[in-house]
């Protein structure tokens, strides 16, 4: 499988919003990235279901909803709804992770798990044959716009590892600094899915950007 690209919507324009998904639209994006924060596992807060609900009106691309929020498991359902395809929840924000995932997968959407740079991946044994996708975070969540976190080329191949050994057929997603020079590099240790928000919305050719993400 070709790798896939995901802009996050974060790094957009906000007061352009719909022109801004109109470029994502248009682009060889394969998905829209989406991260929700609530101001209390992360340090900020962007939005929720009403926005969420008008963004799935007009893209044509699947939503990749990232919950950085506590006690997910409150509101799969309602982010399904608004239009979400993939929802990743914080393995640090799950007590029950195995019920929390097949919350996911029963709601229609796909599941998968985001890991903190801190957090190893091994701790994923035991679920990762009923994940879709495993995030690893370069970067500390809650902003964007930060320096990439260098082991992160390590915990791939360690994390590739682990899906191989369990058969599992989950792919691996990275969001955190990346760029046109890491991109190739992430992709050669077992990156399936790039998430790139600074890089492709602060391009002066967004779409060109992701045309060389794409083909890099």
């Amino acid at each position: 499988m070709s790798h896939l690209v995901a802009p996050s919507l974060l790094s957009a324009n906000f007061l352009q919003l719909e022109a801004e998904i109109g470029m994502v639209n248009r682009s060889e994006a394969d998905w829209l990235h989406l991260d929700i924060m609530d101001g209390v596992f992360v340090p900020n807060i962007t939005f929720g279901f009403a926005i969420l609900e008008k963004i799935r009106s007009i893209s044509t691309k699947p939503m990749d909803v990232h919950l950085m929020i506590t006690d997910p498991d409150r509101y799969i359902e309602r982010f399904r709804k608004a239009g979400a395809d993939v929802i990743s929840v914080h393995q640090e924000a799950c007590i029950h992770l195995h019920k929390t995932i097949h919350a996911i997968r029963n709601s229609g959407a796909k599941a998968a798990v985001a890991l903190n740079p801190h957090t190893p991946v091994i701790l994923l044994k035991d679920i990762i044959a009923d994940l879709d996708m495993v995030l690893l975070m370069s970067v500390n969540p809650g902003f964007g716009g930060q320096q990439f976190i260098g082991h992160t080329y390590a915990k791939a191949r360690e994390l590739k590892k682990l899906i191989t050994d369990a058969g599992s057929r989950a792919l691996i997603q990275v969001d955190g600094g990346v760029t046109l020079e890491n991109a190739r590099a992430l992709i050669d240790s077992g990156i399936d899915i790039l998430v790139a928000g600074n890089t492709v919305f602060g391009s002066s050719n967004p779409e060109q950007t992701i045309h060389q993400l794409k083909n890099c």
